[in-house]
């Protein structure tokens, strides 16, 4: 079973979006902030990371910039979930395995995104 951390501030998102994946199958793991996205994607090592760009603690870029460069954590892909389409240019500054899913988004687009990343990073 994969494993994805869902790095969320709005619990109600978050929540949506754990549900959603376990029902498509996979192992959800929590985080609210930046901060614990980092700590949690170190312990819980997560097939993939959905992370909103805009948390507090810590913002998501800065969070994936560190995994970046975290010889444990460096290959596991993060998809951004962000509601500004300029954030798109973030995944480009932050390098390979980085892509991202526009809020609002339909349920099934994102389990397909997320399938899609894990396929394209081979970790289907």
């Amino acid at each position: 079973m994969k494993k994805v951390l869902i790095a969320e501030d709005e619990k109600d998102i978050r929540e949506l979006v754990g549900f959603t994946l376990k029902l498509a199958g996979f192992e959800v793991v929590f985080s609210a902030n930046g901060r614990e996205a980092v700590n949690s994607a170190i312990v819980d090592q997560p097939d993939l990371v959905l992370m909103d760009l805009h948390m507090p603690v810590m913002n998501g870029e800065e969070a994936a910039r560190m995994l970046a460069e975290d010889p444990i954590t460096q290959k596991i892909p993060v998809i951004f979930m962000t509601a500004r389409d300029q954030d798109a240019e973030i995944c480009g500054r932050i390098g390979q395995g980085v892509d991202f899913i526009a809020k609002p988004f339909a349920i099934d687009s994102l389990t397909k995104k997320v399938l899609a990343v894990l396929a394209e990073n081979g970790k289907e």
